[in-house]
Protein backbone atom coordinates (compact mmCIF):
# COMPACT_ATOMS: atom_id res chain seq x y z
CA UNK A 1 0.00 0.00 0.00
CA UNK A 2 1.55 3.69 -1.23
CA UNK A 3 2.13 6.19 2.17
CA UNK A 4 2.85 9.10 2.04
CA UNK A 5 5.87 10.83 3.43
CA UNK A 6 4.28 12.16 6.74
CA UNK A 7 2.00 9.05 6.63
CA UNK A 8 1.64 7.32 10.39
CA UNK A 9 3.62 3.21 9.88
CA UNK A 10 1.35 0.84 9.20
CA UNK A 11 2.28 -2.60 10.06
CA UNK A 12 0.38 -5.82 8.73
CA UNK A 13 0.60 -9.24 8.91
CA UNK A 14 3.70 -10.33 9.24
CA UNK A 15 5.07 -7.59 12.37
CA UNK A 16 8.43 -10.04 13.28
CA UNK A 17 9.80 -9.97 9.81
CA UNK A 18 9.10 -6.76 9.08
CA UNK A 19 10.70 -5.51 12.24
CA UNK A 20 13.45 -8.10 11.75
CA UNK A 21 14.18 -7.07 8.29
CA UNK A 22 14.13 -3.82 9.61
CA UNK A 23 16.61 -4.01 12.24
CA UNK A 24 18.94 -5.84 9.89
CA UNK A 25 18.99 -2.47 7.57
CA UNK A 26 19.47 -0.40 10.95
CA UNK A 27 22.22 -2.28 12.08
CA UNK A 28 24.39 -2.09 8.92
CA UNK A 29 24.81 1.84 9.99
CA UNK A 30 25.49 0.98 13.19
CA UNK A 31 28.62 -0.71 15.54
CA UNK A 32 26.16 -1.33 18.16
CA UNK A 33 24.31 -3.00 16.58
CA UNK A 34 20.70 -3.28 19.24
CA UNK A 35 22.02 -0.24 20.87
CA UNK A 36 22.25 2.75 18.21
CA UNK A 37 24.56 5.99 19.36
CA UNK A 38 22.04 8.41 20.74
CA UNK A 39 22.42 11.83 21.50
CA UNK A 40 19.52 13.68 23.74
CA UNK A 41 19.43 17.23 23.46
CA UNK A 42 17.84 18.80 26.39
CA UNK A 43 18.97 17.61 29.97
CA UNK A 44 15.67 18.94 32.16
CA UNK A 45 13.46 16.34 33.60
CA UNK A 46 12.76 13.67 31.09
CA UNK A 47 16.07 14.67 29.19
CA UNK A 48 18.08 13.64 32.07
CA UNK A 49 15.66 11.05 32.88
CA UNK A 50 15.56 9.11 29.87
CA UNK A 51 19.84 9.34 29.64
CA UNK A 52 20.53 8.64 33.15
CA UNK A 53 18.35 5.37 32.71
CA UNK A 54 19.48 4.74 29.25
CA UNK A 55 22.92 4.88 30.84
CA UNK A 56 22.55 2.59 33.19
CA UNK A 57 21.26 0.04 30.53
CA UNK A 58 23.82 0.09 29.01
CA UNK A 59 23.07 2.33 25.80
CA UNK A 60 25.52 4.26 24.37
CA UNK A 61 24.04 7.81 24.79
CA UNK A 62 24.95 10.96 25.39
CA UNK A 63 23.67 14.57 26.16
CA UNK A 64 23.75 18.34 24.35
CA UNK A 65 22.67 20.93 27.17
CA UNK A 66 20.86 24.34 25.97
CA UNK A 67 22.17 26.54 28.79
CA UNK A 68 24.48 27.03 31.40
CA UNK A 69 22.42 25.71 33.83
CA UNK A 70 21.38 22.36 31.79
CA UNK A 71 25.59 22.10 31.66
CA UNK A 72 25.91 22.09 35.34
CA UNK A 73 22.90 19.47 35.91
CA UNK A 74 24.48 17.13 33.28
CA UNK A 75 27.61 17.30 35.07
CA UNK A 76 26.31 16.92 38.19
CA UNK A 77 24.42 13.73 36.69
CA UNK A 78 27.94 12.24 35.57
CA UNK A 79 26.04 12.81 31.77
CA UNK A 80 28.30 12.36 29.01
CA UNK A 81 28.48 15.71 27.18
CA UNK A 82 27.74 15.43 22.99
CA UNK A 83 29.69 17.52 21.12
CA UNK A 84 29.47 18.33 17.11
CA UNK A 85 31.37 14.77 16.24
CA UNK A 86 28.90 12.87 18.48
CA UNK A 87 25.91 14.72 16.73
CA UNK A 88 27.31 13.94 13.52
CA UNK A 89 27.94 10.26 14.51
CA UNK A 90 24.78 9.58 16.25
CA UNK A 91 21.59 7.62 15.17
CA UNK A 92 19.43 8.81 17.19
CA UNK A 93 18.96 12.46 18.49
CA UNK A 94 16.20 12.85 20.65
CA UNK A 95 14.60 16.09 21.27
CA UNK A 96 14.01 16.76 25.16
CA UNK A 97 12.42 20.01 24.51
CA UNK A 98 9.51 22.06 25.14
CA UNK A 99 6.81 21.70 22.25
CA UNK A 100 7.46 25.20 20.62
CA UNK A 101 10.99 24.75 20.39
CA UNK A 102 11.34 21.57 18.51
CA UNK A 103 10.80 22.65 14.96
CA UNK A 104 13.47 25.72 15.53
CA UNK A 105 16.00 23.78 16.93
CA UNK A 106 15.48 20.43 13.98
CA UNK A 107 16.09 23.09 11.21
CA UNK A 108 19.32 25.12 13.69
CA UNK A 109 21.03 21.17 13.91
CA UNK A 110 20.21 19.76 10.93
CA UNK A 111 22.97 20.35 9.22
CA UNK A 112 25.31 18.88 12.04
CA UNK A 113 23.35 15.53 11.90
CA UNK A 114 24.84 12.56 10.02
CA UNK A 115 22.48 11.40 6.78
CA UNK A 116 21.26 8.88 8.63
CA UNK A 117 20.73 10.34 11.86
CA UNK A 118 16.96 9.67 12.97
CA UNK A 119 15.16 12.77 14.66
CA UNK A 120 12.79 11.82 17.60
CA UNK A 121 10.74 14.25 19.99
CA UNK A 122 9.00 13.27 22.79
CA UNK A 123 5.83 15.69 23.21
CA UNK A 124 2.55 13.79 23.47
CA UNK A 125 0.22 16.11 21.82
CA UNK A 126 2.44 16.80 18.19
CA UNK A 127 2.78 14.60 14.95
CA UNK A 128 5.75 14.22 12.99
CA UNK A 129 4.96 17.27 10.99
CA UNK A 130 6.13 19.22 13.91
CA UNK A 131 9.80 18.82 12.84
CA UNK A 132 9.28 21.15 9.43
CA UNK A 133 8.47 20.66 6.06
CA UNK A 134 11.80 21.24 4.14
CA UNK A 135 12.55 18.44 1.93
CA UNK A 136 15.63 17.87 3.92
CA UNK A 137 13.26 17.20 7.28
CA UNK A 138 10.87 15.06 5.19
CA UNK A 139 13.45 12.97 3.60
CA UNK A 140 15.00 11.87 7.49
CA UNK A 141 13.88 9.46 9.46
CA UNK A 142 11.56 11.10 11.97
CA UNK A 143 10.03 9.29 15.30
CA UNK A 144 8.11 10.62 18.38
CA UNK A 145 9.00 8.56 21.95
CA UNK A 146 6.20 10.03 25.02
CA UNK A 147 6.95 8.20 27.84
CA UNK A 148 3.29 8.05 30.06
CA UNK A 149 4.91 8.76 33.07
CA UNK A 150 4.96 12.01 35.24
CA UNK A 151 8.64 13.04 35.11
CA UNK A 152 8.89 15.16 38.06
CA UNK A 153 12.88 15.49 38.46
CA UNK A 154 16.12 13.58 36.22
CA UNK A 155 15.81 10.58 38.78
CA UNK A 156 12.05 9.82 38.40
CA UNK A 157 11.68 6.36 37.55
CA UNK A 158 10.80 5.18 34.13
CA UNK A 159 10.57 1.81 34.29
CA UNK A 160 6.87 -0.29 34.41
CA UNK A 161 5.18 2.73 32.35
CA UNK A 162 4.12 3.08 28.60
CA UNK A 163 5.26 4.90 26.55
CA UNK A 164 3.77 6.17 23.11
CA UNK A 165 5.72 5.72 19.83
CA UNK A 166 5.42 7.08 16.37
CA UNK A 167 7.95 6.32 13.24
CA UNK A 168 8.16 8.36 9.30
CA UNK A 169 9.63 4.60 8.45
CA UNK A 170 9.38 1.00 9.32
CA UNK A 171 13.17 0.93 9.96
CA UNK A 172 12.91 3.11 12.49
CA UNK A 173 9.66 1.49 14.64
CA UNK A 174 11.95 -1.31 15.79
CA UNK A 175 14.62 0.85 17.23
CA UNK A 176 12.37 2.54 19.23
CA UNK A 177 10.77 -0.35 20.62
CA UNK A 178 14.23 -0.89 21.25
CA UNK A 179 14.60 1.89 23.33
CA UNK A 180 11.83 1.33 25.33
CA UNK A 181 12.48 -2.03 26.38
CA UNK A 182 15.94 -1.15 27.27
CA UNK A 183 13.74 1.57 29.73
CA UNK A 184 11.49 -1.43 30.53
CA UNK A 185 8.80 0.13 29.13
CA UNK A 186 5.82 -1.12 27.29
CA UNK A 187 5.64 0.71 24.31
CA UNK A 188 2.50 1.50 22.13
CA UNK A 189 2.05 2.88 18.94
CA UNK A 190 -0.18 5.74 18.30
CA UNK A 191 -1.35 6.42 14.86
CA UNK A 192 -0.46 10.40 13.73
CA UNK A 193 -3.80 11.57 13.42
CA UNK A 194 -4.96 10.75 16.94
CA UNK A 195 -2.16 12.25 18.56
CA UNK A 196 -4.53 15.18 20.13
CA UNK A 197 -6.94 12.32 21.47
CA UNK A 198 -4.35 10.39 22.81
CA UNK A 199 -2.69 13.19 24.33
CA UNK A 200 -5.96 14.67 25.85
CA UNK A 201 -6.55 11.19 27.86
CA UNK A 202 -2.81 10.99 29.29
CA UNK A 203 -3.57 14.90 30.70
CA UNK A 204 -7.12 13.06 31.97
CA UNK A 205 -4.99 10.25 33.45
CA UNK A 206 -2.06 12.19 35.37
CA UNK A 207 -2.28 16.51 35.37
CA UNK A 208 -6.11 16.84 35.79
CA UNK A 209 -6.11 13.97 38.59
CA UNK A 210 -4.26 16.29 40.56
CA UNK A 211 -6.89 18.88 40.13
CA UNK A 212 -9.03 16.33 40.65
CA UNK A 213 -7.57 15.61 44.49
CA UNK A 214 -7.17 19.57 44.69
CA UNK A 215 -10.93 19.69 44.08
CA UNK A 216 -11.23 16.38 46.42
CA UNK A 217 -8.95 18.39 49.02
CA UNK A 218 -11.21 21.83 48.63
CA UNK A 219 -14.75 19.67 49.58
CA UNK A 220 -13.23 18.46 52.97
CA UNK A 221 -11.86 22.08 53.62
CA UNK A 222 -15.88 22.62 54.04
CA UNK A 223 -15.95 20.45 56.76
CA UNK A 224 -13.30 22.25 58.35
CA UNK A 225 -10.39 19.66 57.68
CA UNK A 226 -6.92 21.67 56.86
CA UNK A 227 -5.85 21.28 53.12
CA UNK A 228 -2.46 19.34 54.77
CA UNK A 229 -4.45 16.66 56.22
CA UNK A 230 -7.14 16.40 53.85
CA UNK A 231 -4.12 15.61 51.03
CA UNK A 232 -2.83 12.94 53.35
CA UNK A 233 -6.19 11.40 54.00
CA UNK A 234 -7.23 11.11 50.62
CA UNK A 235 -4.12 10.37 48.71
CA UNK A 236 -3.98 6.52 50.33
CA UNK A 237 -7.70 6.44 49.46
CA UNK A 238 -6.56 7.45 45.78
CA UNK A 239 -4.14 4.86 45.62
CA UNK A 240 -6.70 2.18 46.66
CA UNK A 241 -9.35 3.24 44.17
CA UNK A 242 -6.48 3.04 41.63
CA UNK A 243 -5.28 -0.52 42.82
CA UNK A 244 -8.83 -1.25 42.46
CA UNK A 245 -8.97 -0.56 39.05
CA UNK A 246 -5.50 -2.44 38.18
CA UNK A 247 -6.99 -5.74 40.40
CA UNK A 248 -10.85 -5.53 38.88
CA UNK A 249 -11.20 -3.14 35.51
CA UNK A 250 -12.92 -0.03 35.18
CA UNK A 251 -16.22 -1.51 36.36
CA UNK A 252 -15.79 -3.58 39.05
CA UNK A 253 -13.07 -1.07 40.64
CA UNK A 254 -15.51 1.87 40.82
CA UNK A 255 -17.40 2.25 44.55
CA UNK A 256 -19.42 5.02 45.95
CA UNK A 257 -22.83 5.63 46.06
CA UNK A 258 -23.24 5.46 42.32
CA UNK A 259 -22.81 1.52 42.00
CA UNK A 260 -25.31 1.51 45.05
CA UNK A 261 -27.75 3.25 43.64
CA UNK A 262 -27.94 5.52 46.41
CA UNK A 263 -29.78 8.62 44.92
CA UNK A 264 -30.53 10.69 48.64
CA UNK A 265 -26.52 9.97 49.36
CA UNK A 266 -25.94 11.61 45.92
CA UNK A 267 -28.29 14.05 46.72
CA UNK A 268 -26.45 15.45 49.90
CA UNK A 269 -23.28 15.53 48.01
CA UNK A 270 -24.55 18.27 45.37
CA UNK A 271 -26.41 19.83 47.71
CA UNK A 272 -23.43 20.29 50.36
CA UNK A 273 -20.70 21.24 47.39
CA UNK A 274 -20.20 25.09 45.67
CA UNK A 275 -21.56 25.05 42.30
CA UNK A 276 -17.84 24.90 40.58
CA UNK A 277 -17.44 21.68 42.81
CA UNK A 278 -20.97 20.51 41.99
CA UNK A 279 -20.65 21.01 38.69
CA UNK A 280 -17.40 18.80 38.50
CA UNK A 281 -19.06 16.11 40.76
CA UNK A 282 -22.01 15.78 38.22
CA UNK A 283 -20.09 15.50 35.31
CA UNK A 284 -17.56 12.50 37.27
CA UNK A 285 -20.77 11.21 38.47
CA UNK A 286 -22.63 10.46 35.12
CA UNK A 287 -19.47 9.47 33.84
CA UNK A 288 -19.38 6.65 36.36
CA UNK A 289 -23.34 5.87 35.87
CA UNK A 290 -22.69 5.40 32.09
CA UNK A 291 -19.81 2.76 33.55
CA UNK A 292 -22.22 0.42 35.48
CA UNK A 293 -25.93 1.39 34.20
CA UNK A 294 -26.08 -1.82 33.11
CA UNK A 295 -25.75 -3.56 36.37
CA UNK A 296 -28.59 -1.12 37.78
CA UNK A 297 -32.26 -1.15 38.32
CA UNK A 298 -34.09 0.86 35.24
CA UNK A 299 -36.01 3.17 37.70
CA UNK A 300 -32.73 3.76 39.85
CA UNK A 301 -30.56 4.66 36.63
CA UNK A 302 -33.31 7.17 35.48
CA UNK A 303 -33.62 8.50 38.64
CA UNK A 304 -29.80 9.07 38.82
CA UNK A 305 -29.48 10.95 35.72
CA UNK A 306 -32.32 12.90 36.64
CA UNK A 307 -30.70 13.77 39.26
CA UNK A 308 -27.13 14.62 37.76
CA UNK A 309 -28.54 16.87 34.78
CA UNK A 310 -30.32 18.97 36.48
Amino acid sequence: MARGRGSPVVRKASPRRTRRSAEARWNTRSKHGSRPRTVIVGVGRLGGALALRLKAAGWPVMVLPRSTESVRRAVQLNLQLADHEALKAAQLCVLCVPDGSIGPLAASILEDLGSQTALVHCAGALDLSVFGNSPELLKRVRGSFHPLVAVSTPTSELAGHAVAVAASDRVLMPVLWRLALALRMTPIEVPEPARAAYHAGAVLSAGLMVALADAAVSALELSGIEPDTALHALLPLMESALQGVRERGLARGLTGPITRGDVAVIEAHLAALPPDLGQLYRLLSLRALKLIEASLPQETRLALERLLRR
